[in-house]
């Protein structure tokens, strides 16, 4: 799977949000100072060249929606993130984490939790 632009990122959580949706719509859930159609427009055509979005021909325009889904896509980007900057070990990054981010043990034994519910 292709890596995302921080603009086509951007696009895609919109899509993900709103399931379908026309280059208007879109627009209207981006935060300010909102892109120009044509932006918008020419990022979700770059998303489609890519496979991560299709369309659907409705009246004169087009409605997109995602061909990715947010979880295989956030998945894969973690793992590139761990390979990248912690040789591969999620050990390495969450010690990276708790150290920079002044994590306290309540925050762990939470996360421990959470960990185990999914086991």
């Amino acid at each position: 799977m292709k890596q995302l632009t921080k603009a086509e990122e951007e696009i895609m959580q919109a899509l993900w949000q709103l399931k379908k949706a026309n280059v208007k719509a879109v627009i209207d859930i981006l935060p300010e100072p909102k892109p120009a159609y044509n932006t918008v427009s020419t990022i979700i055509r770059i998303l489609e060249t890519k496979g991560f979005v299709d369309h659907e021909k409705q009246g004169k325009g087009h409605d997109y929606y995602p061909l990715v889904d947010k979880a295989s896509y956030s998945n894969q980007s973690i793992n590139k993130l761990v390979d990248n900057y912690f040789q591969g070990s999620f050990k390495s990054m969450v010690s990276f984490f708790v150290k920079k981010n002044d994590v306290d043990m309540k925050d762990i034994e939470g996360m421990l939790k959470e960990i185990n519910k999914h086991k």
